[in-house]
């Protein structure tokens, strides 16, 4: 790991959201068991052998404490840090923020903890993806209308937004479309080929499961 470290360039840096208060699952979603193990451990291990370090971002202390109970970092090929939200209850915005301070490299890959399908080939495919002339990856659906059918929280953003983030919170403006207008980002097509629908199903009701 220490030869990563000391160039950023090699680094493959993902943040994973588990922030949220799972009102409509009802209970937190990253430590529910799916197919007999926590929903976000089915993520970590398909990150095994794909990146380098991920953040995972949690939203208060006791979570962190819970999470360090059943995630042991010896089981996967990357470094592992639990960081508590910097803004709490704000959306995923400042959870993006939290966790691209702490990264290693200049950009990182954001997953939700509640997004058991995503595969090693996605995680691959968007990594080449990076371009130095942008500031976001983003994935979409329909060619029509790019940003309304994004999805900005499976996408990669530069750490050089934190500041245009925290100006948008300190505005009260937290959908994350609002952000990926005011930066440069790149947008690649969902198209079932190289990149498949499948992989952005996420688990949010427990009818979802």
């Amino acid at each position: 790991m220490s030869s990563y470290i000391e160039n950023g360039e090699n680094i493959k840096s993902c943040i994973i959201l588990c922030g949220g208060k799972s009102s409509r699952m009802g209970r937190d979603k990253g430590s529910m068991i799916i197919k007999d193990k926590p929903m976000i451990k089915h993520i970590l291990a398909t990150l095994n052998h794909q990146i380098n370090e991920a953040v995972i971002v949690l939203n208060d202390s006791e979570r962190i404490a819970r999470y360090r109970e059943f995630i042991d970092p010896e089981d996967y090929t990357y470094r592992i840090t639990f960081v508590e939200d910097k803004i709490k209850n704000k959306g995923p915005m400042p959870g993006i923020m939290t966790g691209l301070g702490e990264i290693s490299s200049d950009y990182a890959l954001i997953l939700p903890c509640d997004s058991p399908y995503v595969s090693s080939d996605y995680i691959n495919t968007i990594f080449r993806e990076i371009n130095r002339d942008y500031q976001a990856i983003v994935p979409y659906h329909d060619p029509e209308n790019k940003l309304r059918t994004s999805e900005p929280l499976h996408s990669i953003y530069n750490k050089n937004i934190i500041p245009e983030i925290e100006n948008l919170i300190s505005s009260d403006v937290l959908h994350i479309k609002g952000l990926i207008e005011k930066i440069d980002a790149k947008f690649v097509l969902i198209d079932n080929k190289k990149i498949e629908k499948k992989e952005f199903r996420n688990l949010n009701r427990p009818e979802d499961i």
